[in-house]
């Protein structure tokens, strides 16, 4: 997809991201967004469909996304940097604090997995793909 036109996909959901983060006018909760980056994210790569992406447009979607987010942020790598966040004492208060319910925590915890340790994460899911028969 040209890239002009994946960025006007992705604005207004970036743009609502922001705004629903918003404390005041020019103050972002980052932790909150944080949470709106990840899921955003799990979605995209779930069911990239549903803003008419292929699977090709992610790598640039992941570009156009992370570059947006920096603004807020300040990471090169946000979406990294938020599923670091997902992971850690913090994310987990945040997730608290915004009642996640806990399938969304459980998306958000596994895509945080996949990313950040690939290999564990696969590890991880040969381990339950053995002790639950009806994963095999």
């Amino acid at each position: 997809m040209d890239l002009e036109l994946l960025r006007l996909k992705l604005s207004p959901v970036l743009e609502q991201m922001q705004h629903n983060s918003a404390v005041a006018d020019t103050f972002v909760d980052k932790n909150r967004y944080q949470l709106f980056l990840c899921t955003l994210w799990s979605n995209l790569v779930l069911e990239p469909e549903q803003l008419g992406l292929e699977v090709e447009d992610l790598e640039s979607a992941l570009d156009i996304v992370n570059k947006e987010a920096k603004k807020v942020l300040g990471f090169d790598d946000s979406v990294t940097q938020s599923f670091r966040f997902i992971s850690s004492p913090a994310g987990e208060h945040a997730m608290t604090q915004a009642k996640l319910p806990r399938n969304h925590r459980d998306m958000l915890t596994y895509f945080s997995s996949m990313i950040l340790d690939p290999d564990g994460h696969k590890e991880w899911m040969e381990q339950v793909k053995k002790d639950n028969p009806r994963f095999r």
